[in-house]
């Protein structure tokens, strides 16, 4: 579904990425692993056109999307969770979910769509009318995740979805990505830097690192590399 062919990124002189090369299959979860500065945030960026590549392509879908405006990339099928569930501070609940539609044909049964996130996170439609800047950084997770889903979209990315959270939202965020996965092939790019949670929910993982891919496989034969946990894990 995603393919990522030796991107590289360059801010001035100084090249930040260094021919990536890496790939999400349709029914997936795949976790890129990797510490503060690793480069993690600036390929999320790169992938969704905020950040421009210097070299490579990115394809998504058999369609090459690296010279899309980042309008063009979210409206191929995109949905985006991101950093600190970063959610409309001075709107509602309810706009902040209609925020996630705002691609949507006017054909496209909103009111249907509000009631799967309902379902999923009762809380949000007893907050409906209360801005958003006013619930806890778990609820703004949920907030922000419900963003994303209500769009369906073919593909989510999550961008350090556990950072800051108490153990209990992270265990329930994990929890729904699982479900979403097993019930309806929710395909996700999970960044991470919560390695052990991570890799109980992802099917295969990336290692980054400077900017460089370290180890790519499946979590069993991540755990069985010492060295890779060592040098840039903590598990």
């Amino acid at each position: 579904m995603l393919e990522l062919k030796g991107v590289k990124v360059r801010y001035g002189s100084l090249e930040v990425l260094h021919g990536i090369d890496l790939e999400v299959n349709q029914g997936e979860i795949v976790c890129l692993l990797g510490s503060n500065a690793a480069g993690k945030s600036t390929l999320v960026n790169t992938i969704l056109g905020i950040v421009r590549l210097s070299d490579g392509e990115i394809w998504f879908r058999g369609e090459r999307i690296d010279q899309l405006r980042p309008g063009e990339i979210i409206a191929r099928g995109f949905a985006v969770v991101p950093e600190d569930g970063q959610v409309f501070t001075d709107l509602t609940v309810l706009e902040n979910l209609r925020m996630g539609l705002y691609l949507k044909t006017s054909r496209f049964d909103v009111d249907a769509a509000l009631e799967k996130m309902f379902v999923i996170y009762p809380i949000l439609k007893e907050r409906l009318r209360q801005k958003a800047g006013l619930m806890s950084g778990g609820e703004r997770q949920m907030l922000a995740m419900a963003r994303a889903l209500i769009s369906d979209p073919s593909m989510l990315i999550l961008d350090s979805p556990s950072m800051g959270l108490a153990p209990k939202f992270v265990h329930q965020q994990f929890k729904l990505l699982r479900d979403l996965n097993a019930r309806r092939d929710m395909t996700a790019l999970l960044v991470e830097q919560n390695a052990n949670m991570a890799l109980a929910l992802s099917h295969r993982v990336y290692v980054m690192d400077q900017g460089q891919i370290q180890f790519e496989g499946t979590p069993e034969q991540l755990r069985r590399d010492p060295t890779i946990q060592q040098r840039f894990l903590e598990i």
